[in-house]
């Protein structure tokens, strides 16, 4: 073994520092590098500030590694205000010397720039401020207003380097926020560069619609996330969800669930959907999505679960009045906490919005189903990929976690329909088709299962009554005139039944009259045993008489011989 292979240490893994950041983590591969500094930048409003901010608050309130926060825009007065909204209490963290905020006025009117211009009254006063409370995080925000000031390039790299080299000796974890350029990350470019980590955040509007997003355009020493990632602001700080589906690795279940319908249930096994399966009912307008919807969600209640279902039509109290018309009654399951109705029209926000607000929903709610109607109502907001991408990823998001989800899909007349708007019906474990059957000046209801993995299914079309005791589905005639619904089906039985009875009739007539001449030929055939009994007794009295006659002729003969003295 030669001296360069004795030399040669084992790898080691680059030490994380956690964010506590919804989603972050995950996409980081676990978080921050550790003792170096990340790069945060963007256009105005993107967010830069707060994840900075929340990056501090995480870090002091769940891992207890106190943070100092250095602004050279806004205030303390003004960060402390700002944040509070999102239940920040950075006074409170400050009096417990979890936090040490910080802000430096930089007047580019008070700088004079000459070839010997440094950072050490900037090292002098985050030393103290580190050493004050033992920090383990730092944020410096933003640092294109650290250097308004100097215009000379090679001095601004020169400060840069050594700035990041300082931060990296003290061993604290550091944000640094930049503006974002008109061709490169930053204004300078120079800061991309000499960062461990670097995250892009965007501020972007499509279609009127407005949506953030987040990039990992690296990470030295470590995998990540590389797609571009939806991030939400509300009033629990920053959620980023980790919407690429990385594998099909999900647990099934064997358990069934009820639909809520019996005959369904029976036509699907006997024992109704898989729990945590994806089920599709698509078909045109009025054919009765939304009441079996809402039907399985008053089932999935009364098993005492709860369940989460997104409207982008109705809002949850038309929801409720419809559905009691035919027997469902929701707003008890409501009362209770079982049911949640997200009431909402697509056009709100984007469809990665959606995406993130769906994920953050259900993990606060944590239903065991999940149900979206309609989903063609999304096309409003993005393309038919777009639809389909975010309806993926969230149907990958439900299976991992074993919540059962129920789509509805509205179909154009005239279309086809056994085919969806978005191309989803192949992602689906279930799928069950309306149709309207239109038959003699009447359009009927009719539901048949055009697919359903794992489980032997009906393939007949029963048709499909929305009934004051809720949803009903009985046998379609199905004969030569071919499948009839609705008053044709009723007309037809009715004939059916008229024909039934015709012919029973004969069949009684028919054997009335076997009956008739049965009897007859027993009585002939018993009068003629009785002709027979009687000849029969006529023979035998002859055949009687016979021997009788015979006997006293050989008698006579015998005593006549004997009188004559003859032999014997």
């Amino acid at each position: 073994m030669t001296k360069l292979e004795n030399n040669i240490k084992p790898l080691e893994n680059l030490p994380k520092c956690q964010t506590g950041i919804r989603g972050l983590d995950e996409i980081t591969d676990g978080g921050l590098p550790k003792g170096r500094p990340t790069l945060v930048c963007g256009s105005a409003g993107c967010g830069k500030t707060l994840l900075a901010m929340e990056f501090l608050v995480r870090g002091a309130a769940q891992y207890n590694e106190p943070g100092v926060f250095v602004s050279f825009e806004e205030s303390s007065e003004e960060l402390v205000q700002n944040v509070a909204s999102l239940g920040f209490d950075l006074n409170d963290l400050a009096a417990q010397k979890k936090m040490y905020l910080d802000h430096i006025r930089v007047e580019r009117s008070e700088i004079e720039e000459t070839g010997e211009y440094d950072l050490e009254g900037l090292f002098i006063r985050l030393n103290h401020a580190i050493d004050s409370i033992g920090a383990k995080r730092v944020v410096l925000d933003t640092i294109e207003s650290l250097y308004s000031g100097l215009a000379n390039e090679g001095i601004l790299r020169a400060e840069l380097r050594r700035l990041f080299r300082w931060l990296k000796e003290k061993g604290v974890t550091a944000i640094i926020t930049g503006e974002k350029g008109e061709k490169m990350l930053t204004r300078h470019g120079l800061e991309e560069y000499v960062s461990d980590c670097v995250i892009l955040l965007d501020n972007r509007v499509e279609g009127q619609i407005t949506t953030r997003r987040l990039r990992i355009v690296k990470y030295r020493g470590s995998a990540h996330g590389t797609n571009e990632y939806p991030f939400l602001i509300d009033e629990y700080g920053i959620s980023v969800l980790p919407i690429t589906s990385i594998g099909l690795k999900h647990d099934v279940s064997n358990e069934r669930i009820s639909s809520g319908i019996p005959r369904l249930d029976t036509m699907l096994g006997g024992e109704g959907y898989y729990r945590g399966s994806s089920i599709l009912i698509s078909g045109t307008a009025g054919t009765g999505k939304t009441s079996i919807a809402a039907t399985f969600a008053d089932a999935t209640c009364s098993r005492g679960e709860k369940c989460l279902y997104f409207a982008f039509e109705e809002s949850a109290s038309q929801i409720m009045r419809n559905m009691r018309s035919i027997g469902v009654d929701l707003e008890p399951w409501m009362k209770q906490g079982l049911l949640d109705i997200y009431a909402v029209r697509p056009t709100i926000y984007g469809l990665e919005m959606h995406l993130v607000k769906m994920y953050k929903l259900v993990n606060e709610f944590k239903p065991k189903v999940v149900i979206m109607d309609p989903v063609t109502n999304l096309i409003s907001i993005g393309s038919e990929t777009e639809v389909k991408s975010m309806l993926s990823r969230l149907i990958d998001f439900l299976k991992a976690s074993q919540i059962t989800a129920l789509f509805t899909n509205l179909s154009h007349a005239g279309g086809a329909l056994e085919q969806t708007e978005f191309g989803i019906s192949s992602l689906m474990d279930t799928w069950l088709l309306l149709r309207d059957i239109e038959i003699g000046g009447e359009r009927n209801r009719g539901l048949y299962i055009l697919k359903s993995r794992g489980m032997a299914h009906s393939n007949q079309i029963r048709e499909f009554l929305l009934t004051g005791r809720g949803i009903d589905l009985i046998d379609v005639y199905s004969g030569p005139a071919g499948v009839l619904t609705g008053s044709a089906r009723y007309a037809q039985e009715a004939q059916d039944r008229a024909s039934e009875l015709i012919r029973k009739e004969e069949i009684e007539h028919r054997k009335r009259e076997l009956d008739r001449r049965s009897k007859a030929l027993e009585a002939q055939i018993t009068a003629l045993r009785s002709d027979l009994k009687d000849a029969q007794e006529e023979v035998d009295k002859l055949l009687q008489q016979d021997k009788t006659e015979e006997k006293v002729l050989t008698e006579d003969r015998a005593e006549m011989m004997r009188r004559r003295k003859a032999d014997v």
